[in-house]
């Protein structure tokens, strides 16, 4: 995990935190009060309705004590009530005394319970219905919810009970307002709050319900049904429900700006955290890829750094470690340049008195016949003269190698694509090897000979030619050349050989080390040294079997 996102990681909790937080207080504040203002409504209306039906339980107890008083004065009902003369009359006596006392349902019963007129159903006449009367007056107040007969089916009815006296009969009467939708929601007064009315075996609603709302405050005004089928009374009651849409609806505003406020948060967090990390660790990054470009061969990196705090005195200990690798690099390439001299010279030596030997030998043994049988010094000449030549021919091609070691140089600006076609042109090329060239336009030149960069392709070249022949099957040599990162040029000499394998790789630069049958194990030394004159660099990427990738990289002229 990287530093930076160590830091973006660290912000999240220190920022959302708190918000979120703050988030659901507020939120769960703005709830709670807004519950409580529904309260306070829906009990405000619960107060009304009560106070209403109180009202019309006064209204139809007036109406009722009003009709009784006028029964009492019409001699015409009191006869047809008491003689059963005028049965029409008595029949529709109720209809047009519910009609001028504005009730919506009127019903008069004898003292046995019989119906002997009623306003809302004509054809109860006769019923007896004697548990209804009884049941509204021991009702709470005197008041309860009845089921009016009418021929359509019924309707719900607030009823009460009154008599009166006729001679020596007792005659009761029921009365009441119809109770439907319609008065619900005159009752509810306020659209946002919802009245309904439960009772055995049914309810009716002052609107729709509203499915979407999740929660609802509820408050109720108990009232009592007379069951007339079981002659009891029952429970009922008027339901004020306020459905908590409006607060969903202010939740889902407070969730959404709520989520828009963490997504800014978020992202102001992310763009501060990315600021501040960068201000670490592009220094830190800068300092790494500096780092990165320091190796052995190439210790002339510099880490400058102006600034005054813990990264720049990193920086400047950097520095500071570099001049000394590079001090020390310098004094381990003279040692190694003084230590493979004392292995020349003691090499040369060897390898001098192995040319010099034969000729010592020959060079006695025509001594000893000239003195003995000078003439056979001819013929002897003769017969020596092959061992001669070959001692002379070994001590030539020995100083030839020698002399190669440290030719004479002159830079100049040099083209390399140029000297890698030279190369490849005179390289040699062995039956099943095939030589290519993959060489980048508009390479800067290098400051070198041309003769020394020949004979590190030379070199090269011809041991990749080798390895490939080696193996008896052909192959492919490749050269690429490249522009690389800060103006210098890389060669590349790929082979697709045997490779080499890591102790091999180990002395693969080490004077007259070899691995091939007759081989000087020079050429790779003078690689080396040639490359490192030049204040270049030279690399080796191989594994056994899939070959082997020599890389040079040569600063480019200024």
């Amino acid at each position: 995990m990287t530093f930076r996102t160590r830091v973006l990681l660290a912000f999240a909790p220190v920022v959302l935190i708190p918000l979120l937080v703050f988030g659901i207080g507020v939120r769960r504040a703005v709830r709670d009060r807004l519950a409580a203002q529904y309260r306070r409504r829906v009990d405000a209306l619960v107060a009304v309705i009560e106070e209403d039906l109180a009202q019309r339980s006064r209204s139809i107890g007036d109406r009722l004590t009003s009709l009784t008083a006028a029964a009492l004065d019409d001699n015409r009902f009191r006869a047809a009530a008491l003689q059963s003369g005028d049965r029409q009359y008595l029949l529709d006596y109720a209809g047009s005394a519910m009609r001028l006392a504005g009730l919506d349902m009127l019903q008069i019963q004898d003292a046995n319970g019989r119906v002997v007129s009623s306003g809302h159903f004509r054809q109860e006449f006769d019923r007896l219905e004697p548990a209804l009367p009884r049941l509204l007056a021991s009702a709470p107040g005197g008041v309860a919810l009845i089921r009016a007969r009418t021929p359509e089916g019924g309707f719900l009815a607030l009823a009460r009970v009154d008599s009166l006296r006729l001679g020596a009969g007792r005659f009761t009467v029921v009365g009441g307002i119809a109770v439907d939708s319609a008065a619900l929601a005159r009752l509810a007064r306020d659209t946002t709050l919802r009245v309904s009315l439960e009772y055995p075996g049914g309810a009716l609603v002052s609107r729709s319900p509203d499915t979407t709302a999740a929660d609802e405050i509820v408050g109720d005004v108990p009232l009592v049904f007379v069951d007339a089928d079981s002659a009891r009374l029952a429970p009922a009651r008027i339901v004020v429900t306020a459905p908590l849409t409006a607060i969903a609806g202010v939740r889902r505003s407070m969730d959404l700006g709520f989520l828009v406020a963490v997504l800014a948060t978020v992202a102001a967090a992310v763009l501060l955290g990315g600021w501040l990390a960068s201000r670490v660790t592009r220094p830190l990054a800068d300092l790494a890829e500096t780092a990165r470009r320091v190796d052995l061969e190439r210790l002339d990196v510099a880490f400058g750094s102006e600034r005054p705090d813990e990264i720049g005195e990193l920086a400047r200990l950097l520095g500071e470690m570099t001049d000394r690798l590079r001090t020390g690099a310098t004094r381990l390439r003279e040692t190694e340049r003084r230590a493979a001299m004392g292995d020349l010279a003691r090499q040369v030596n060897h390898d001098v008195k192995n040319g010099l030997a034969p000729l010592r030998n020959v060079l006695r043994h025509l001594a000893q016949v000239a003195r003995e049988d000078p003439a056979r010094l001819p013929q002897v000449f003769a017969e020596r003269q092959a061992t001669l030549d070959s001692s002379l021919a070994y001590l030539e091609t020995l100083a030839a190698n020698y002399a190669r070691l440290y030719p004479e140089t002159r830079a100049t600006p040099c083209d390399v694509n140029e000297v890698v076609r030279e190369t490849l042109r005179l390289a040699p090329t062995p039956d099943g090897v095939r030589l290519d060239a993959a060489l980048a336009e508009g390479l800067p030149m290098v400051r070198a000979d041309a003769l020394v960069l020949r004979r590190i392709f030379e070199n090269l070249v011809r041991n990749a030619v080798e390895a490939v022949n080696g193996k008896g099957t052909g192959g492919l040599v490749t050269v690429t050349t490249e522009r690389r990162d800060g103006g210098s040029v890389r060669v590349t000499v790929a082979d697709s050989g045997k490779g080499m394998t890591r102790q091999e790789l180990e002395r693969a630069f080490d004077d007259f080390y070899t691995t091939k049958p007759g081989g000087t194990g020079l050429g790779l030394s003078i690689v080396r040294r040639l490359v490192l004159d030049l204040n270049g660099s030279v690399k080796v990427e191989t594994q056994p079997g899939q070959g082997t990738k020599f890389f040079v990289e040569l600063p480019a002229a200024s």
